[in-house]
C-alpha cells in the first residue's frame, strides 16, 4: 500500500486530506509541524509527502532542505501546499527540489492527479534506476570477480566458490568426493618475461589457461590469481590416486611448447596441493596451504607437485605464546590507537580518521595486527579489545573537538563477534553517552565478507546502529566474498576502495575500470567513497578525476599517534588537489 505523510499545521485541513487519501486506499501518517514531519519522514520514509509551507518553527522549505540532505529522504516525491501563490514562492520551492507545488483551496481532483502523477514519474524513475544500476553491478562483478586477460574467474570469485563448497561438505557429512586445492605457479617467470617482453607475455599467459581449460573438467573450477599463478578446485575426485592422475594430466598439458608470434616457449611448473578438512578448515587455509605446498616444490627444484606437510611445531609454539601475551596485553596497556587522516579531496582538508590498533610487546616490540587481530577474533578477545579501541577513539574525537577543531568524523572497525553482540546497541549507547560524543560523527566500519553471512539480520542490526545517528561503511570493499546485489538493501553511508585496487592505479586499466565503475555505482546509491591506500601523485590524480569523495594514504600521512595527529591539526595541513 503507498504510504503518504501529510505535514499540516492546521487541524482542519490535515484531517481533510487525511480522510480523502484514505477514502483512495492510501496508508497515511500525519505530523502537525515541521520538527515531527522531519522525524516521520525518517524513521518511516513514506512514498510521498504533502506539506504545507506556512508552519511556526520549522517551515516547509526547511523541512525539504533538512530532508534532501538524508540518503533515505533524499528522493522521496514532495508536494507543497500554500495559500502563497507568488512566482518567488514557487520558485524558492523548485530550487529545493520540490516535485510539485499545489496552491490552497484546491480540489480533490487536482490534489489525486498531482499524487498519481508524481507516484508514477518516481516509478519510472526507479525502474531507470533499477536497470542501471543493474548494468553497473553486471560490470563491477564482472571486473571484480573474473580476470582480463584469461576471463578465468580470479581470486575473489575462487574464495567464494572454494567457501561454498566447503559450507556444503561439512567435516562430519560422509561422502566419496573429496575437496582439493591445486595451486600451480609457472616456475622462472621473471626470466620468461625478460625474454619475452610485456607485449608477447599477455598471449602466453592466455595460451597456458587455455591449456590448464583443455586438461580440466568442465565442472572443474580454474582460476588465474596472479601473472604465473592458477589454482584449480576440481570435482569428482575421490582418492589419492585420482588426484595424482588429476594433476599429472596438468603437467602432461603444460609440458608441450608453446608458440607465441612464431617463438617456441618451454615451461615447467611447480604445484602444491591439500585436502579439506585435513589441511585446513576455511578457504583461506586451504589456499595459503596449497601455496605453502607448492612454494615447498619451487625451493626443491621445481617441475614437480607436493602436498602440504604442516608447518613445524615451533609455529605451534610461537601461537601459543602469542596468544597467552594477547590474554594480558589490555589490562598492561601494551595496545595503543593510531589514526590514519581521512582527506577529501574538493577541499583538501582532514576531515576525518580510522582508528588502527598496535601492539607494543614489552618484549617482542610492535606485533603486526595481521598477527594478533585474526588470534583475538579465535579466541573471542576481539570483544574487549574492541570495545576499548571504541572508546578510546570516541574519547578522543571528543576531546579534539573540545579544543575548538573542526569535527572529525571517526571510523573504527567492527568485529564480527561485536556485531553479534546481543547487547551491541547498549554498549554503543553507554559509550556515546560516557564520552559525549555526537553520535553522526562516529562512523562503524565492517569488512565485506561480515555482511553476506544471514543477510536479513545483518540489516536489521545495522538499522539499529544507524537509529542511533552511527554512520556505516564497508571496508575494503571489493574483497569480500559477495555479490554488489546486497549494496541497495544494506543501511550504509560509505565504501571504503580497497588498497589492492589504487596500488598503480594510473597505469593497471582494469584496476581503473573497476575504481570508476565503483565510485559511479556508490553515486548512484548515494553513497560516499573514501579510496584507501593512496600512496602516488598520479594515484590521487586518477581518483580527483574520477569523482572520488575522499583518500587516506601515506601520501598524505601514515597512521599517528594521537599527539603527531592533533600537531597535523594545529597546522592546518592540507592536501594540494591537483588541478
Amino acid at each position: 500500500m503507498t504510504k503518504i505523510l501529510v505535514i499540516e499545521d492546521e487541524e482542519s485541513v490535515r484531517c481533510n486530506i487525511i480522510e480523502l487519501l484514505e477514502e483512495e486506499d492510501f496508508e497515511v501518517i500525519a505530523a502537525e509541524n515541521g520538527e515531527l514531519g522531519v522525524i516521520r519522514a525518517k524513521s518511516e520514509v513514506p512514498d510521498l509527502i504533502l506539506c504545507d509551507v506556512m508552519m511556526p518553527q520549522l517551515d516547509g522549505y526547511a523541512v525539504l532542505a533538512e530532508l534532501r540532505e538524508d540518503l533515505s529522504t533524499g528522493t522521496i516525491p514532495f508536494i507543497f501546499l500554500t495559500a502563497r501563490s507568488s512566482r518567488q514562492d514557487w520558485r524558492q520551492g523548485m530550487e529545493l527540489g520540490a516535485d510539485d507545488y499545489l496552491i490552497k483551496p484546491f480540489t480533490r481532483e487536482e490534489l489525486l492527479v498531482a499524487i498519481a502523477t508524481r507516484l508514477k514519474k518516481s516509478r519510472t524513475i526507479q525502474q531507470r534506476y533499477g536497470k542501471e544500476l543493474e548494468i553497473l553491478q553486471q560490470q563491477c562483478d564482472r571486473l571484480l570477480n573474473f580476470d582480463e586477460t584469461t576471463g578465468l574467474p580470479n581470486l575473489r570469485q575462487l574464495r567464494s566458490h572454494l567457501h561454498q563448497r566447503i559450507s556444503n561438505h561439512p567435516p562430519q557429512m560422509e561422502t566419496s568426493e573429496q575437496v582439493v586445492v591445486v595451486s600451480i605457479e609457472i616456475d622462472r617467470w621473471k626470466r620468461i618475461e625478460q625474454n619475452l617482453g610485456s607485449l608477447k607475455v599477455q598471449p602466453l599467459i592466455k595460451a597456458i589457461a587455455e591449456r590448464l581449460r583443455e586438461a580440466s573438467d568442465p565442472k572443474d573450477l580454474l582460476a588465474h590469481i596472479t601473472k604465473n599463478t592458477f589454482v584449480l578446485i576440481p570435482r569428482g575426485l575421490d582418492s589419492v590416486e585420482s588426484v595424482v592422475v588429476k594433476t599429472q594430466t596438468l603437467r602432461d598439458g603444460l609440458s608441450r611448447p608453446f608458440l607465441v608470434e612464431g617463438q617456441e616457449i618451454a615451461i615447467a611448473t611447480s604445484i602444491g596441493i591439500c585436502f579439506y578438512p585435513k589441511d585446513g578448515a576455511d578457504s583461506d587455509a586451504l589456499l595459503e596451504n596449497a601455496k605453502r605446498a607448492k612454494d615447498y616444490a619451487k625451493r626443491n627444484g621445481g617441475n614437480q607437485y607436493q602436498f602440504y606437510r604442516p608447518e613445524p611445531i615451533v609455529a605451534d609454539r610461537r601461537r601459543l605464546n602469542l596468544e597467552s601475551s594477547l590474554y594480558y596485553a589490555l589490562e598492561r596497556s601494551e595496545f595503543q590507537v593510531y589514526y590514519q587522516p581521512q582527506v577529501d579531496l574538493i577541499s583538501g582538508q582532514i576531515i576525518g580518521a580510522e582508528a588502527l590498533v598496535r601492539w607494543q610487546h614489552p618484549e617482542w616490540g610492535l606485533v603486526s595486527p595481521a598477527d594478533f587481530i585474526p588470534l583475538a577474533e579465535e579466541t573471542g578477545g576481539i570483544i574487549p579489545l574492541g570495545e576499548w579501541v571504541l572508546l578510546t577513539a570516541c574519547r578522543q574525537a571528543k576531546a579534539w573537538a573540545n579544543l575548538g577543531f573542526p569535527l572529525l568524523k571517526m571510523g573504527v572497525n567492527l568485529s564480527i563477534r561485536q556485531l553479534n553482540q546481543i547487547d551491541l546497541i547498549e554498549r554503543l549507547v553507554a559509550i556515546l553517552h560516557q564520552t559525549e560524543l555526537d553520535p553522526q560523527w562516529l562512523e562503524l566500519e565492517l569488512t565485506e565478507s561480515m555482511v553476506v553471512h544471514n543477510v536479513e539480520e545483518t540489516i536489521r542490526r545495522l538499522q539499529e546502529i544507524r537509529s542511533l545517528g552511527i554512520q556505516i561503511s564497508i571496508d575494503d570493499f571489493g574483497t569480500g566474498y559477495s555479490s554488489l546485489g546486497y549494496l541497495n538493501k544494506l543501511p550504509l553511508d560509505t565504501l571504503k576502495i580497497d588498497r589492492c585496487f589504487i596500488d598503480g592505479i594510473d597505469q593497471n586499466p582494469k584496476n581503473a575500470a573497476l575504481t570508476q565503475a565503483i565510485i559511479q555505482m556508490a553515486d548512484s546509491l548515494k553513497l560516499k567513497t573514501v579510496a584507501e591506500g593512496v600512496e602516488t601523485l598520479a594515484e590521487l590524480t586518477f581518483l580527483c578525476q574520477s569523482n572520488c569523495h575522499a583518500m587516506q594514504g601515506y601520501f598524505f600521512s601514515k597512521p599517528l599517534k594521537s599527539d603527531d595527529f592533533q600537531q597535523l591539526l594545529v597546522g592546518k595541513k592540507q592536501l594540494p588537489i591537483p588541478g
